[in-house]
């Protein structure tokens, strides 16, 4: 235009400077905006308005501030769109205070704040979560004349609603909905699909459901977003069946599923380990012309490795090539995972090593079925391993006991510019513990320091496991107290480690103190918690302790098999025979699964111990209760009647051993699934327990009462000190 003597006007001037925006190209076009007034061209509002959206856009909002600086020099005020666009990107940017000030600079140029304006404060204030500020805003824009502010529009209900269940209040998200039902402000199809969003991800999907259907009776048709939004949290909720009806329910409305439906069915089928349904879902993609992804693919392929059906993912990974998918490091990351699952761990190291020069090519490195996979261009380089692929072959590594091999894997990780991150480190910081090298994992500790990654819950629960198989509880307590020092909570898990070690040393008093400040602390004690310290009750000869806590342990975690068959056998092991025997019956009103009591060995020495009732009490028990139990339980009560002469008594006991199944599964057929109401038999202290509804409080009572009873001081109260860490990895022994 220049060379041909046709003078540019502002128009062409802002054309160029908009599309150089539009192409990142923001500083040629200031350079064109300086440039105007050179060739008689003076800039408008809108040349300037164009090059603040382009900064704006790019996160540049302080750049844009200066142009709008720049605007008065040429006697030019901004307008509403102007600083709207600046004040929604400073919300975005979370800088509040520079969107305030430009609001009072619209005031001082004679603007009026509109509802733009508000709607850019509204949206990031519910993006940062700061629900209560903005429904204030929210409020005021309805309610407010006397400060003139503009009525809220749909986009600001929307907002508000997005914001609402994005932060799960569903209870103000289902309020405001009602608002715009009468406001008919909800007769719009965005509307609906959030407030659709905001029910799923609460898992409220027959609301959800109900909801579609009221779009429909209104004439307001969902779209295959919305129907996917409750598709997707139905197959999470693993309600299969409602998302195969809702598939048909789509079909007769006249939306055809997508891949996004199918490949939500194909993750639900997979999640549950039904793969032939995943399989049948792919092969009904194909047939509806709905042809899956790259996604969909690596699903079923993952679900296909995790249920050990190699030959099928072999398959399922040769048509993805034959179709032409672009395999990427995801997909080869499956394959890796799949053959350590499988034992194939050397073939595994080797697809790795063969991604770095052949990329996705190196899978066909799983023999000849692959070949057509081996391709040297050099787009395939580009599928190299990445941190997951390193972290599934370390942790396979050291789980096979190869540290030093392992160790191989992090150093070439390394050389490649992968560098590994917490898990990994603690990866190794566990295997290094539970091999008993533990000033080896503390020189791991010491190098995951270096490189700034911090201790986690993981890190300390595999130190505190290597100290444990030291028999170091001194050190211990000191990581349970650093972890308090740090702000880290320690788990159920961190306080079974150490109370496991208190009891094998015999410390029972400062396990029962540990577990005291456990619940304290809101750790909820799981079975494991209080097996042990029943076990080193029990084995003290503690036995009214044990049942404190055995006491203490039904409050907490209810009637369960393991805590009797524990309890049980405790007994039976220190000779508290009637004591087990009642135990033993109340099991069996309870209707447990007794394959993990030693009911044989109580049978044996009761006759042994001339306790011929109780004993034969327990094996017409068995029998009312239609157990099947093991038929050998019946010959120590036989031979002791026929000793005494009982004779009649014996064969009609032989003849009820005689209808037993052999190697009976111990399963009583009456009451398999629920539990019979317990009968009280007496002032029995077993049925007392059982009885017992009165909560969790009666648990703290306990606990206390036994710390009373057997616990003085605690190892709590003395100072220790940090074990400190090696400068190197190799362990010294």
């Amino acid at each position: 235009m220049i060379f041909s003597g046709v003078s540019p006007e502002v128009y062409t001037f802002n054309l160029l400077i908009s599309g150089l925006c539009d192409s990142g190209h923001l500083e040629d076009a200031r350079k064109v905006l300086d440039k105007m007034p050179e060739r008689g061209c003076k800039p408008n509002e809108f040349s300037f308005g164009i090059l603040i959206r382009g900064y704006c856009r790019t996160g540049l909002a302080t750049e844009g501030l200066v142009i709008l600086d720049e605007m008065r020099q040429f006697d030019l005020v901004p307008n509403n769109v102007v600083y709207n666009t600046l004040i929604s990107s400073f919300c975005k940017e979370g800088k509040d205070v520079e969107a305030e000030k430009l609001v009072e600079m619209m005031r001082q140029d004679g603007l009026v704040p509109d509802v733009v304006t508000f709607n850019s404060r509204i949206a990031a204030l519910c993006r940062l979560g700061k629900m209560l500020d903005a429904s204030r805003i929210f409020r005021d824009m309805q309610i407010d004349d006397a400060l003139g502010l503009p009525r809220p529009n749909i986009v600001t209900f929307n907002l508000m609603l997005e914001g609402f269940c994005r932060m799960g209040m569903l209870e103000e998200a289902e309020t405001l909905v009602d608002t715009m039902k009468k406001s008919n402000l909800l007769m719009k199809l965005e509307s609906y699909n959030i407030w659709l969003m905001g029910l799923a991800r609460k898992g409220k999907l027959i609301e959800a459901q109900l909801v579609l259907k009221e779009m429909v009776e209104k004439g307001i048709e969902p779209n295959i977003y919305s129907y996917n939004i409750v598709f997707d949290g139905l197959c999470k909720s693993n309600m299969l069946s409602d998302a195969r009806m809702m598939i048909k329910w789509m079909k007769d409305s006249g939306i055809q599923p997508d891949t996004v439906t199918y490949s939500s069915l194909l993750h639900g089928y997979c999640s549950r380990g039904f793969v032939s349904e995943a399989n049948n879902t792919l092969n009904d993609m194909m047939r509806t012309g709905c042809f899956p992804n790259i996604y969909s693919c690596n699903i079923l392929l993952h679900s296909l490795w995790k249920e050990g059906k190699t030959s099928e993912a072999e398959n399922l990974l040769q048509k993805m090539n034959e179709k032409g998918y672009d395999l990427d490091t995801t997909t080869c990351n499956i394959v890796i995972r799949g053959l350590c699952k499988n034992g194939k761990l050397d073939k595994a190291i080797e697809i790795v090593d063969g991604m770095w020069d052949h990329g996705k090519a190196a899978l066909g490195n799983l023999g000849n079925l692959y070949v057509r996979l081996v391709d040297d261009n050099s787009d395939e380089k580009k599928c190299c391993p990445d941190m997951i692929t390193y972290s599934i072959i370390i942790k396979e590594l050291c789980e096979a006991g190869r540290l030093d091999d392992a160790k191989k894997k992090l150093i070439e990780m390394v050389s490649k510019n992968l560098y590994p991150d917490s898990v990994i480190y603690n990866t190794f910081i566990r295997s290094y513990c539970k091999v008993g090298k533990i000033s080896s994992a503390f020189r791991v500790l010491k190098d995951m320091e270096k490189r700034g990654l911090e201790k986690n819950l993981q890190t300390y629960n595999s130190l505190i496991m290597g100290f444990k198989f030291k028999n170091r509880i001194f050190e211990m307590y000191g990581l349970l107290n650093e972890m308090g020092e740090r702000g880290i909570n320690p788990s159920v898990c961190t306080y079974n480690t150490i109370i496991g070690s208190l009891c094998d040393a015999g410390q029972t008093n400062d396990a029962m103190s540990l577990l005291n400040e456990m619940i304290q602390k809101g750790v909820a004690p799981n079975i494991h918690s209080f097996k042990v310290l029943i076990k080193a009750f029990c084995r003290e000869g503690e036995f009214r302790a044990a049942q404190e806590v055995f006491e203490i342990a039904l409050n907490a975690c209810g009637h369960k098999e393991a805590l009797y068959s524990a309890m049980f056998n405790e007994l039976l092991h220190g000779g508290e025979f009637i004591e087990a025997c009642e135990l033993f019956e109340v099991a069996l009103d309870l209707c447990l699964y007794i394959g993990n009591f030693n009911y044989n060995e109580l049978i044996g020495l009761l006759c042994k111990d001339e306790k011929l009732d109780n004993a034969t009490d327990i094996l017409y028990k068995l029998i009312s209760k239609e157990y099947s139990f093991d038929p050998a339980s019946f010959m120590p009560v036989i031979d002791a009647l026929r000793k005494e002469g009982k004779k009649h008594e014996a064969d009609e006991l032989a003849e009820r051993m005689l209808t037993m199944p052999a190697g009976g599964d111990v399963t009583n057929k009456v009451c398999q699934n629920n539990h019979a109401k317990v009968k009280k038999k007496g002032e029995d202290k077993w049925r007392n327990i059982v009885h017992r509804e009165d909560g969790s409080g009666i648990a703290i009572k306990a606990l206390k009462r036994v710390q009373k009873g057997w616990g003085q001081g605690s190892i709590l109260d003395l100072p220790f000190s940090k074990p400190e860490a090696s400068a190197y990895w190799e362990d010294v022994g």
